[in-house]
């Protein structure tokens, strides 16, 4: 692609291309923005691939003030409460902006939007598009909006490398194409990447994404947040694919039920059966798995005979392996779903560096505390985009000089992927966790492909080794239980270096966390 650099000086680039992204592009509007994709919008981004829809009080027996206690219990202690009730009282003006934007919201045929139930809500609050589709349904319309729109220039094939820093703010953005590298002058990005399924080897994620937004603002000097907790989604499908086709917590809100190769419901006996919150689900799962047996979802009584109505995403995706889910019992395991750490951000997305905002699943709201309440993750994307939006748009630009970029290589998860698969699974000892630092370390140094994700992989073993204890989705078999005071983690990348030297943990970093 020719493009003439100096013509773009001094615009907010965003970098990603999911729904964090294009609404924060959207909301920019009408002041000149580059977004930069590394593939065709849509083409590459979690966002698209949401089975559950989004999560806000619209029915009449609901309120914000529920959806607030159920985000903050499945959080368990660690929520940040004012972020959360700030962003679940804005959730349903969010939908309104998306229908207003073109989002074809599954609706009754009177009219009125159809509101569907799942794990740890108590309330029927989730909002789909296309049944299991909605992730889709958004980036189309998202998509067409942006390209409609003149002030946003859409840079696809582009990938953001370093960022660059002088005096402790952001001056510009190192990227590279296939025509080589270029630095793009700019003091306001924005990251809104996704997340870090690519560093696992059983991911419902695209492969690509491996943490690149976190490892930008890491080398950048910023301050992460909350990098232990990794939910793993408990009904993945269990087959040979990777990424693993995700069968949507949506099912088990119709009445689809969990049970082994006897027949047997193991999870009547934890509260909330099925639709307990995520991580209590996936482990409940993992340690019946652990135990020599084989589970199914169990949808052939609910929804039954209209499972492809509902659900045709995952109906097609179990066709493929020859299954009917009305007919036949779905196999299904754990596998990395979504990342509750990120960027540690405010509710105006700025981060610890000025000059830098995050958006979306890259970055650390407070909102999902230790475990993610469903569906909530789209809704934290379009709501928080408006206000970083707002946040950018009133920040002055501090663009550097222009720069010679170095021509940094793509990243490349494959050596670490075994190291945080076994390290920071569903189930997580101190031992386990002190291997997988000391072999993180030598990939970080190596200066080559694989040095970003393992630089993530890192700062996520570090915080899961101090965090001594078992809360929502990081569970250590050697600290089974709460500790007696609920603390978020901070972490900064020289941090988690000096304790991968020192596993006895230094003063400088108990004082960091």
């Amino acid at each position: 692609m020719n493009m003439d650099v100096r013509d773009l000086a001094g615009r907010p680039v965003i970098i990603g291309g999911g729904v964090a992204g294009l609404m924060t592009a959207l909301h920019l509007a009408p002041e000149p923005v580059l977004l930069l994709s590394r593939s065709p919008l849509g083409a590459d981004a979690s966002s698209a691939w949401a089975q559950g829809g989004l999560a806000a009080s619209l029915g009449n027996d609901d309120e914000p003030a529920l959806h607030l206690s159920d985000t903050l219990t499945a959080g368990d202690g660690l929520c940040d409460k004012q972020a959360a009730t700030r962003i679940v009282h804005a959730a349903p003006a969010a939908i309104e902006d998306l229908a207003r934007l073109g989002v074809r919201f599954d609706r009754t045929p009177a009219g009125v939007l159809r509101l569907g139930l799942e794990a740890a809500h108590s309330q029927r609050r989730i909002v789909h598009a296309g049944g299991d589709g909605s992730g889709r349904e958004v980036m189309r319309a998202l998509v067409a909006a942006v390209r409609s729109t003149p002030t946003i220039t859409v840079v696809e094939g582009f990938e953001a490398r370093r960022l660059a820093v002088e005096d402790g703010r952001v001056t510009g953005v190192l990227a590279s194409c296939s025509t080589g590298p270029v630095f793009l002058a700019t003091g306001r990005v924005v990251l809104a990447t996704g997340g870090i399924g690519g560093l696992f080897q059983d991911s419902t994620n695209p492969l690509s994404s491996c943490g690149q937004g976190l490892a930008l603002a890491a080398h950048a000097g910023a301050v992460l947040a909350d990098l232990e907790f990794i939910q793993f989604h408990p009904t993945a499908f269990d087959g040979p694919g990777r990424p693993m086709p995700l069968i949507s917590e949506a099912v088990r809100g119709e009445g689809a039920v969990i049970v082994d190769e006897t027949g047997r419901r193991f999870l009547d006996g934890v509260r909330g059966a099925e639709l307990a919150p995520r991580d209590i689900v996936a482990r409940a799962i993992w340690r019946h798995l652990a135990d020599g047996h084989r589970v199914f979802l169990d949808a052939r009584e609910k929804p039954g005979v209209t499972f492809a109505q509902h659900f045709p995403t995952i109906a097609s995706a179990c066709g493929r392996a020859g299954i009917d889910p009305a007919r036949d019992l779905v196999p299904i395991r754990p596998a990395q779903h979504y990342h509750m750490g990120g960027v540690a951000v405010d509710l105006a997305g700025r981060t610890s560096v000025p000059g830098l905002w995050a958006c979306g699943e890259v970055a650390s709201t407070g909102l999902h505390g230790a475990n993610r309440l469903a569906s909530n993750s789209l809704t934290e994307a379009v709501v928080c985009a408006r206000w970083v939006a707002e946040s950018v748009a009133g920040s002055p630009d501090g663009s550097g000089k222009p720069a010679t970029a170095p021509d940094l290589p793509t990243p490349d998860p494959r050596p670490v992927r075994p190291l945080l698969s076994r390290a920071l699974g569903v189930m997580r000892d101190g031992e386990g966790l002190k291997e997988a630092a000391r072999a993180l370390l030598p990939l970080l140094q190596r200066h080559d492909a694989a040095s970003g994700p393992a630089a993530i992989g890192l700062m996520i073993t570090i915080a899961a080794l101090l965090r001594r204890e078992s809360r929502g989705a990081h569970f250590r078999s050697d600290f089974p239980h709460h500790a007696a005071v609920a603390r978020r983690s901070e972490i900064t990348l020289n941090a988690a270096v000096a304790a991968a030297r020192d596993l006895a943990f230094s003063p400088t970093l108990e004082s960091v966390l």
